[in-house]
């Protein structure tokens, strides 16, 4: 191969590389704590205590709803509409410490045999409701579970999922029954990374009894916080950029007191609702028994009027 090929064709490579490892890192950065979390720690979702496991990251409680249709028919489409409600005006610490915009995601978890509806089938209301917002399954084996996110939760509070319902002819283990939909909503960051160490969207606390002698203001925004202990060692707690100081110069303060205020304003919620796999056959032999009985009365009452005109006739004669 001519060298200058060869340099040519190595220099493409090595920036073909950095490219890789520079998308890789952004999505990793951007996945932290969100459902992708739980697709790689946990098999399943939701623990045997019924708490889903986003709740181990994202520590405060929030609101979530989840509406369904309250039955359904075998091999139809139908939406469940999430609601992760918050305030547009909040905005999260981000973890370069700036602040920015909230995300959301969820997990639906779906009876066995429910699933993401193909894109293909869905019809253009649902396709306009669903499009940008990318859902996938939870893992190969577990399709009924569904996971999205993150997303800017600006235009994602009310999230959109087509389901697929099953049919008990394909599949003999599906029944014509009442069947329980979980779902598990987040917005904002988490407080714990999966590994077990803090994030920054965390309130800065003390680490030890003492005095505070002495704020010095970062050029990034920041603090540091000189505390005397008490047996007069100094020492210093870093406060990054985004954060709002509770104590100042000559503030007494004990171990584990917060210095700042708590940034978290997102939070993660859980609920659940009930969903009927409707027997057709069933369905249309109500039907059949409405129309009977509502024959059946109206010949009663036609008998009756005829009866009471022959007793009226034989009265007069």
């Amino acid at each position: 191969m001519n060298p200058n090929n060869l340099r040519s064709f190595l220099r493409k490579f090595m920036l073909a590389t950095i490219s890789i490892i520079s998308l890789f890192n952004i999505y990793v950065d951007k996945a932290e704590c969100f459902p992708v979390y739980a697709q790689q720690g946990y098999e399943n979702p939701r623990e045997a205590t019924g708490r889903i496991v986003c709740a181990n990251c994202h520590l405060a409680q929030k609101s979530v709803s989840i509406e369904v249709p309250k039955s359904v028919l075998p091999n139809s489409i139908f939406e469940a509409k999430v609601s992760i409600p918050y305030k547009i005006e909040n905005k999260q610490i981000l973890g370069s410490g700036q602040t920015g915009s909230l995300n959301t995601g969820a997990v639906l978890i779906l009876p066995e045999g429910f699933k993401l509806a193909p894109k293909q089938i869905l019809n253009e209301e649902l396709k306009s409701k669903t499009q940008g917002v990318y859902i996938q399954p939870y893992s190969a084996s577990k399709e009924n579970i569904l996971v999205v996110g993150p997303v800017p939760g600006n235009n994602n509070q009310e999230i959109i999922f087509p389901i697929l319902s099953p049919d008990p002819s394909k599949d003999k283990n599906i029944h014509f029954l009442k069947y329980p939909i979980y779902i598990g909503g987040n917005r904002g960051r988490g407080q714990i990374y999966p590994a077990g160490n803090k994030s920054n969207n965390n309130p800065i606390t003390a680490t030890a009894d003492g005095k505070v002698v002495k704020i010095d203001t970062k050029t990034n925004g920041g603090f540091s916080v000189n505390i005397e202990k008490n047996n007069s060692e100094i020492i210093t707690e870093e406060v990054p950029s985004g954060f709002k100081l509770l104590v100042q110069e000559g503030s007494n303060i004990v171990a584990n007191q917060n210095l700042t205020n708590d940034p978290n304003v997102g939070g993660f919620g859980q609920d659940e609702t009930e969903i009927v796999l409707q027997n057709p056959t069933r369905i249309k032999s109500m039907i059949l028994f409405f129309i009977g009985v509502t024959l059946a009365q109206i010949f009663f009452v036609l008998k009756k009027k005829q009866w009471e005109k022959v007793q009226a006739a034989e009265i007069n004669f």
